[in-house]
């Protein structure tokens, strides 16, 4: 699914102000990387990316304004192509004349912010690396435990919906129950998030869909999370050897990230909740550096060791 962006997305998203070129303002921009264009102000326009989203700050404007008259219209010219989704002046700066004219002619947006360009830059590209980043959905259950993003996964009607009920009910969060949609921000962070038809809600056999927000109070449910765990729940299976001592790391990749997977076997008389609760903390341990496995493990071998003696 390709995400469109258009310059009218800017306009409504940010504190900017369409100065010229209205006629453009539904050019669709396809790159979050944003050009300043220095050196094609010097004239040199092999490499200038005019596909990108332009930005004049301070620097480029004062050596603009410095140029001769031809110069300029020459600069303005060839800054604006038909693919130039736009140009964006930061600092409230005054635009010269002969930029806001050659905007107009070619159909170009012109668009200025009263901001910092350095602000303006980092704005723009978070927004624009969010909107263009990779996404898919999955079968799941989403849940922020002590500030761990735990994604449940499991065959339909393993038990997930009830278990994050349970997890709301002790005092942790709801992000998104049967799909959750993520995107995948930089190169090693998945945001999961609820589809805006099934946000706040689970859907529980037997009862069917409750407001987890109405029942519970805004504490009890966020908008979106960072995944940094997964836990699959499956029937428990005679056959099966499970993880008991927990030195076994599997991991699930996601897109371009791979994410600590633990299987959990589901059978009656386990609280499903308190395990997955306990497995949450214990992941925040390892991540500051504590793994009980390895220290029982390391303690066995040296008690192994001391025997022999």
């Amino acid at each position: 699914m390709m995400v469109k962006v258009r310059t009218q997305d800017l306009l409504d998203n940010f504190n900017l102000e369409l100065v010229a070129g209205k006629d453009g303002v539904h050019r669709e921009i396809y790159k979050s990387d944003i050009s300043r264009p220095g050196i094609e102000m010097t004239g040199y326009f092999k490499y200038y990316p005019k596909d990108r989203l332009q930005l004049l700050g301070k620097t480029e404007l004062t050596y603009f304004n410095e140029l001769k008259p031809e110069e300029q219209r020459d600069r303005a010219n060839k800054l604006c192509t038909d693919i130039t989704p736009g140009i964006v002046i930061t600092r409230g700066m005054d635009i010269p004349e002969v930029l806001v004219e050659v905007s107009n002619t070619s159909g170009v947006p012109l668009l200025r912010s009263p901001h910092k360009t350095t602000r303006v830059t980092s704005r723009l590209t978070n927004y624009l690396e969010a909107k263009f980043a990779p996404f898919t959905a999955i079968h799941g259950v989403l849940v922020d435990i002590y500030g761990i993003g735990v994604l449940i996964t499991g065959k339909s009607g393993v038990g997930k919906s009830e278990t994050a009920l349970e997890l709301v009910k002790r005092g942790h969060r709801l992000v998104a129950d049967d799909s959750v949609e993520i995107r995948q921000e930089d190169y090693d962070r998945l945001i999961g998030s609820s589809p805006p038809l099934i946000e706040h809600l689970l859907e529980i056999r037997g009862l069917g869909i409750i407001n987890v927000m109405t029942l519970f109070g805004a504490g009890s449910v966020r908008s979106y999370k960072k995944i940094s765990l997964i836990i699959n729940l499956e029937l428990w299976d005679q056959k099966k050897q499970y993880d008991r001592l927990g030195l076994e790391e599997e991991t699930v990749k996601i897109m371009d990230v791979s994410i600590p997977k633990a299987t959990l076997p589901v059978r009656p008389g386990r609280n499903l909740a308190v395990i997955i609760e306990v497995a949450a903390m214990n992941f925040r341990l390892k991540r500051m550096g504590v793994n009980a496995a390895e220290e029982f493990s390391e303690r066995l071998t040296s008690m192994i060791e001391h025997g022999k003696e």
